[in-house]
């Protein structure tokens, strides 16, 4: 669900006494699983799973799923790659499909969590507790400040703009118009609203939101002890590359989360892909040497 608001918006602290509970977040939050999963599983028992119904789902969880991790996170974020405006248009559509935020909104929040991550200022700061990192946050009007000055080199980007204009209106037409019309083509189109639709937003919600929590809580500090970022195999897995989180925070212009090889990353797969079409370019890799190097620094006695 989206947070309405411009760069200019500057919000309050959810520490500050003006912070206010934004029910309908509260309220969506909490009753999207449990009517996602009825709903699945009334289909289910009345319809039975049908192969159209895993491939809406999977099709649609893994072009949202990319839009945040590559397109929101790693472009927009970051800037750890150049990339063709066909691409970015996918980005910015299917990342609103994700019912998350604006782009210039997730983009303001995410940069504030790295220039103050585990202080009083990161929005979803981990030390105010896991369920406050995982999705707490979001349950205010006024959760953190934003700067205009974070997302300037965004705010003059006429797409991302048409974006933050139409989020809410793109992000329902696109979430549930393309698993709906894909849903169709397999005769199911009420399975694919259902399963394309609901359950993955809520998986896809759940996803990103563990990176905050699960990914600052669980795994291996192999480059960095200054914060409380963690490596993390399995969360890599559920989010697509993005669980190797220690490395990020260490490099975050570095388009990979998984930096050797063998690390599961579709994301970074992705990315690589594009550039060999000519759809992305100047993809940013941090030196080899560096990355051996904090690792000699970690694995050296104090």
């Amino acid at each position: 669900m989206s947070i309405p608001g411009t760069t200019e918006t500057i919000r309050l602290s959810t520490t500050a006494p003006e912070a206010r509970l934004n029910w309908l977040n509260v309220a969506f939050l909490f009753v999207s699983p449990l009517v996602a999963l009825s709903a699945v599983g009334v289909y289910a028992s009345h319809q039975g799973v049908h192969v159209g119904d895993l491939i809406c789902f999977a099709t649609m969880t893994v072009s949202t799923g990319l839009a945040i991790t590559a397109g929101y996170h790693r472009y927009y974020s970051h800037r750890t790659y150049d990339c063709h405006p066909i691409v970015q248009a996918y980005y910015l559509a299917f990342g609103a499909a994700a019912l998350q935020a604006p782009v210039l909104n997730w983009v303001a929040d995410h940069r504030d969590h790295h220039r103050f991550v585990d202080q009083d200022s990161d929005p979803y700061n981990i030390k105010r507790g896991f369920f406050y990192a995982h999705m707490g946050w979001t349950f205010y009007k006024d959760a953190g400040q934003r700067d205009a000055a974070r997302t300037r080199d965004l705010a003059q980007n006429d797409l991302v703009l048409l974006q933050r204009r139409y989020h809410e209106l793109l992000g329902l037409v696109v979430g549930f118009g393309c698993p709906f019309l894909l849903g169709l083509a397999f005769g199911r189109p009420g399975g694919g609203l259902l399963w394309g639709g609901l359950l993955r937003l809520v998986v896809v919600h759940h996803g990103t939101f563990m990176i905050n929590s699960v990914g600052h809580r669980f795994g291996r500090q192999s480059y960095s002890d200054w914060n409380s970022s963690k490596d993390n195999t399995l969360l890599a897995v559920i989010t697509l590359g993005e669980g190797y989180h220690n490395f990020h925070h260490a490099h975050p212009r570095d388009f990979r989360n998984g930096v050797r090889w063998y690390h599961w990353d579709p994301t970074k797969w992705w990315i690589f892909t594009l550039s060999l079409l000519g759809l992305a370019w100047g993809l940013h890799r941090t030196r080899p040497e560096h990355v051996h190097g904090l690792q000699l620094r970690r694995a050296s006695p104090a």
